[in-house]
């Protein structure tokens, strides 16, 4: 009479912990943007989600940015020129 009783818990832990994996992912997905910075959200420059129109246009304008040829710019140039001396 008491073999029934222990499979029957088993069985319904398990279960019950089986939803709650199905959940969490569900809100991993979406409520991560939902939430926000402040209390621990995504910040307002996080890149855009994988898979999004807004991710497509990203990564095309990052390679775009990369096909381009770098000029140097003159505040960088000028730091290059100078060579400070060691201090004694």
């Amino acid at each position: 009479m008491r073999r029934i009783p222990i499979p029957l818990c088993a069985l319904s832990i398990v279960g019950s912990l089986g939803g709650c994996g199905s959940i969490n992912s569900h809100m991993a997905a979406g409520m991560g943007e939902m939430i926000p910075h402040w209390a621990g959200g995504l910040p307002a420059d996080a890149p855009p989600r994988p898979g999004t129109a807004k991710y497509d246009e990203m990564m095309k304008q990052r390679e775009r940015e990369r096909l381009e040829p770098k000029a140097k710019d003159s505040s960088t140039q000028s730091a290059d020129d100078h060579v400070m001396a060691p201090a004694n």
